[in-house]
């Protein structure tokens, strides 16, 4: 393979992965560390990707950056699914859960559907269509409808998870760095997951390992906040070490 198909190859791994290490690319090319050292050094000096140790992200897009439900759902599907199978093993008949709003927490509530006594309080809109003809008894916050993610928020959304109590929140985010914390590029959405996760008794983040090392506009909570994460295993071992070393039980799928 010509280093030019490799190069355009590893952009095209790192646009749907979101993430790429040195290792698995060499494994993948069969060809050596080194090899594959140079070829994203070539990338992040052309302005193609942004350089990490041992990887490579995409390049940073800014804070503000805010795709859609649909465009998320292209993202990491296999990661997702796994998760979410991890995550509905924490969940037993009876409880209370909150989901927020997200394609992470959209495949825990598809995998939710076979319960026959479950409560889930979310407020996203998309999860309670999900939900609809089941079972599970939803409880939907109201609030203002954001188009591009099916989340309820603002004051109504926040009024309501103040008056109710849940065994357990699954958060989805979009940066987390475990130095400063959760993050979400929406304001009113940050305003949203707090309000949830102190009607919760457990927080449960759960994100595929992409998210890790990024920072969005707004700060949900610090990461020692939360009891649990459910992530791939391609998480750095940095960050994986600075999780345990603040007591966050860590589930890697």
């Amino acid at each position: 393979m010509l280093s030019e198909e490799r190069r355009r190859e590893i952009l095209e791994v790192l646009q749907g992965d979101g993430r790429v290490l040195v290792g698995d690319l060499s494994k993948r090319f069969k060809t050596s560390l080194i090899t594959i050292r140079k070829d994203l050094e070539f990338l992040h000096h052309r302005g193609l990707l942004e350089r990490t140790h041992g990887g490579a992200l995409p390049l940073r897009t800014g804070a503000l950056n805010d795709r859609t439900l649909q465009e998320k759902e292209r993202l990491h599907r296999q990661e997702k699914l796994r998760i979410a199978a991890a995550a509905v093993k924490m969940i037993r008949s009876g409880q209370v859960i909150i989901l927020d709003s997200g394609t992470t927490t959209t495949a825990i509530a598809r995998a939710c559907r076979h319960f026959r006594s479950l409560t889930i309080i979310t407020n996203a809109a998309n999860i309670a269509a999900e939900l609809a003809g089941t079972s599970v008894d939803v409880i939907l916050t109201g609030g203002v409808l954001r188009k591009n993610s099916f989340s309820l928020v603002g004051p109504l959304a926040e009024e309501a998870l103040r008056k109710l109590n849940a065994d357990l929140l699954f958060l989805a985010v979009d940066g987390f760095d475990v130095r400063y914390g959760l993050t979400t590029p929406n304001l009113l959405e940050a305003r949203v997951n707090r309000a949830m996760a102190d009607a919760a008794r457990r927080t449960v983040v759960v994100c595929d390992s992409s998210k890790f090392g990024r920072r969005s506009l707004s700060l949900i909570m610090p990461a020692s906040s939360v009891h649990e994460t459910i992530t791939d295993r391609k998480i750095s071992r940095h960050d994986l070490k600075a999780l345990r070393e603040m007591k966050v039980e860590v589930t890697l799928v």
